[in-house]
């Protein structure tokens, strides 16, 4: 498999340092930029300073989850795609997801291949092929 150019930068927001360091590993063999906050409210501060072309997020974390944290993003990046990693997928939080409009919703433990598949169509999907150059996301505090 031919890396991708580190262009490409892959927020990844998860309380537990293992998963976020795993994840982020996950996704730097295949050529991704990873980008690690262990909250949302850190999360939510690079988005508004870091080109991101995708978010991993976790579920449950302490005072803002993964949901709310996407909330806040989006109005930061209101096209961000994301993707939800969740040990608790019930059909509510299921169903919460999509309708927060998530790419996918991954189950803990993670499964590495399952990753990176699912931020390839992701990012696929938004951006094109990920061989292409991406565009540069656009900042709610730095346009104007």
């Amino acid at each position: 498999m031919v890396a991708t150019p580190k262009r490409y930068s892959i927020l990844i927001t998860d309380d537990d340092r293992g998963v976020r360091e795993t994840l982020g590993e996950v996704v730097e063999t295949r050529g991704f930029r990873p980008v690690l906050a262990e909250d949302g409210e850190h999360a939510i501060e690079i988005v508004r300073h870091e080109p991101i072309h995708l978010a991993l997020l976790d579920y449950q974390m302490p005072r803002l989850t993964g949901l709310e944290t996407l909330q806040l993003v989006r109005q930061v990046n209101a096209l961000l795609p994301a993707i939800l990693i969740t040990a608790d997928a019930t059909r509510e939080v299921l169903r919460l997801a999509f309708q927060a409009q998530v790419f996918s919703v991954l189950p803990k433990p993670v499964n590495p291949h399952m990753v990176l598949n699912t931020v390839l169509r992701a990012l696929g999907r938004v951006y094109g092929t990920v061989d292409d150059p991406p565009p540069q996301p656009t900042f709610g505090d730095s346009t104007q």
